[in-house]
């Protein structure tokens, strides 16, 4: 199995993200990850949704995701060629004394403490998936009240921008 992140260009109306994620379902793919926002030009969205599944698969998903009448356009995201990132919000619960190595694991990781309050921590952190795992990692010690993830988001490299993809 291999993983593959798509970047889809949608008309910003309403139902397109039902109709992309029935897609999904009705063929019974899982999708890993996915993040939804409005573009430079608010009649667009970009999708970006992240897939596992064998290159077979991977193929139709993008054959049927080019089918529906509100996508604009299905690029994949590869490495090297793309930048992808993900935030995090992690509150963890610290007294007074643990605090301070809580902060000391977020500088390492060029986090930011943006909340504090008597016995609890939140950093925010954005990276790529791999930062942030090992970030979780080091917070072992530590008890996490919650934890939450936007999902990948990414881009292609290079000065292409939406009017590339639009007739």
């Amino acid at each position: 199995m291999r993983r593959m992140v798509l970047s889809i260009l949608v008309d910003n109306t309403a139902g397109v993200l039902s109709r992309v994620a029935g897609l999904f379902s009705r063929r019974g793919y899982n999708i890993d990850s996915l993040s939804v926002g409005e573009t430079q030009d608010p009649a667009y969205s970009r999708m970006t949704v992240a897939v596992s599944g064998d290159n077979q698969i991977l193929e139709q998903i993008e054959k049927q995701l080019n089918k529906l009448e509100d996508v604009k356009e299905v690029i994949e995201l590869k490495d090297g060629e793309s930048v992808c990132r993900e935030l995090i919000l992690v509150k963890v619960q610290a007294s007074a004394h643990q605090r301070q190595a809580v902060i000391a694991v977020a500088d390492i990781f060029r986090a930011k403490i943006v909340d504090v309050s008597q016995e609890s921590l939140m950093v925010e952190l954005t990276g790529n998936q791999a930062k942030l795992d090992a970030f979780i990692n080091l917070l072992e010690g530590y008890t996490i009240k919650a934890l939450v993830r936007t999902g990948l988001t990414g881009l292609e490299r290079g000065s292409g921008d939406i009017s590339d993809y639009l007739d």
